[in-house]
């Protein structure tokens, strides 16, 4: 995979080293305002389909539809083009009967779009942090298991029916109607599904994607079952998923984290790029 160009001007900012394929550094650096743009570009504005998974374009706004059904991007100019367009996208969720998440991060313009989205119906969930780990930097080795752990990379529906027991549990949610989407997931190669076990027990889960033709890969789902939690199994999961994205070719891992995951992934090297609020409208 070949790394896009670059500015090799340095301002102020977290910065990154960009690499070549196979690893070889190049001297120049990246700052996470480079990054945080190349990731607006490539990974919102022009997504790449997953299984499960159709992007539409209406008018200027992309959103995903199927598995997650998220307003990713838009280009809108003005309040008033925001209005419309946020009515537009309500409208829609509620003649199909969907839940729908506009995820609004801080850089976003217009200015005012989160009170736009609140007029209409739409509720602010709990804030989450876009970061990102440089895989050139970032040390390749898997976090050691303890006794009676092994993360499993999935193969077949068994294994999809303890990666949702997983995340129903964790979350308090119904995730058994979305098993079907995750079965047909393991016929995607842009995609892996993990679980943890522990003593034989599903006991944390999370997905990777691996779009093509991108330097981003990224990390979904991270959870972790109450009684196994405070064990090490989600850094484990983060750190297994680095190693494939690492193998893979890719230059740069993401996640959304929440505020109790955020101190465990900058431990192992992520840096906090933007903060990101999913405003939800619910049927």
């Amino acid at each position: 995979m070949t790394a896009p160009p670059v500015s090799s001007t340095k301002p102020a900012g977290a910065a990154f080293r960009h690499g070549r394929p196979g690893g070889r550094s190049y001297t120049v650096e990246v700052t996470s305002g480079e990054i945080l743009a190349l990731f607006d570009a490539t990974m919102r504005h022009d997504p790449e389909p997953v299984a499960g998974v159709r992007y539409e374009r209406v008018g200027s706004v992309v959103r995903s539809v199927g598995l997650w059904n998220v307003v990713l991007a838009w280009d809108l100019p003005d309040s008033d083009a925001a209005s419309t367009a946020v009515a537009e996208q309500a409208a829609y969720a509620r003649a199909a009967g969907l839940q729908l998440e506009w995820k609004l991060y801080a850089h976003d313009r217009p200015a005012g779009l989160a009170s736009i989205l609140e007029c209409v119906g739409f509720v602010a969930d709990e804030s989450e942090t876009l970061m990102v780990l440089d895989l050139d930097a970032a040390a390749g080795a898997d976090v050691a298991l303890g006794a009676g752990v092994e993360i499993r990379r999935l193969v077949d529906a068994g294994g999809v029916d303890d990666f949702v027991a997983v995340m129903t549990a964790a979350f308090g949610r119904d995730d058994v109607w979305k098993a079907p989407e995750y079965v047909r997931m393991l016929d995607d190669s842009t995609v892996a599904l993990f679980v943890a076990y522990r003593d034989g027990r599903p006991a944390s889960s999370g997905r990777l994607n691996m779009p093509v033709g991108r330097v981003f890969a990224s990390m979904w789902g991270g959870s972790t079952v109450a009684e196994h939690r405070g064990l090490g199994l989600y850094r484990a999961l983060v750190a297994r998923r680095a190693h494939v994205a690492r193998r893979h070719g890719y230059r740069y891992l993401t996640t959304d984290a929440r505020e109790t995951s955020r101190p465990i992934l900058e431990r192992v090297g992520f840096v906090p790029l933007t903060e990101i609020t999913g405003w939800v409208l619910r049927p």
